[in-house]
């Protein structure tokens, strides 16, 4: 869990800071959000599969179901940014911030029982 976290916060805080300097300089919110969640998506891959889950990079079906969590949080994230945020009238920081609270444990969820395997891994082995 420390792991996690840990990769989790560092995650969080590229994904609000490329987030907001995207918008700052001019970047429409979907593109702004999108850049910001992709750049951050490939630092979680290589952080949680390496030393949270101690896994392989090159495993394709672990990499698919990541990309299958990340698709779904990439919805949610749209969702938030994109739709509750401005329903509500929170600012973009607040919704950025938001994302970052409930991703992690959407992913926790599906990257412990579903993405990173241990059967997965030893059988890939």
């Amino acid at each position: 869990m420390f792991r996690f976290a840990v990769v989790g916060t560092i995650v969080a805080a590229c994904y609000v800071i490329f987030y907001l300097t995207l918008l700052a300089l001019g970047l429409s919110q979907p593109f702004a959000n999108i850049i910001a969640f992709l750049t951050a998506v490939a630092i979680q891959y290589v952080g949680q599969a390496l030393w949270t889950f101690r896994r392989p990079l090159a495993i394709p079906t672990q990499i698919g179901r990541f990309l299958g969590t990340i698709g779904l949080g990439l919805v949610v994230s749209a969702l938030i940014t994109g739709v509750l945020g401005p329903s509500f009238g929170w600012s973009s920081w607040v919704s950025a911030v938001l994302v970052t609270l409930v991703l992690p444990v959407q992913n926790f969820i599906f990257f412990r029982i579903w993405v990173f395997t241990e059967t997965e891994a030893s059988s890939e082995s």
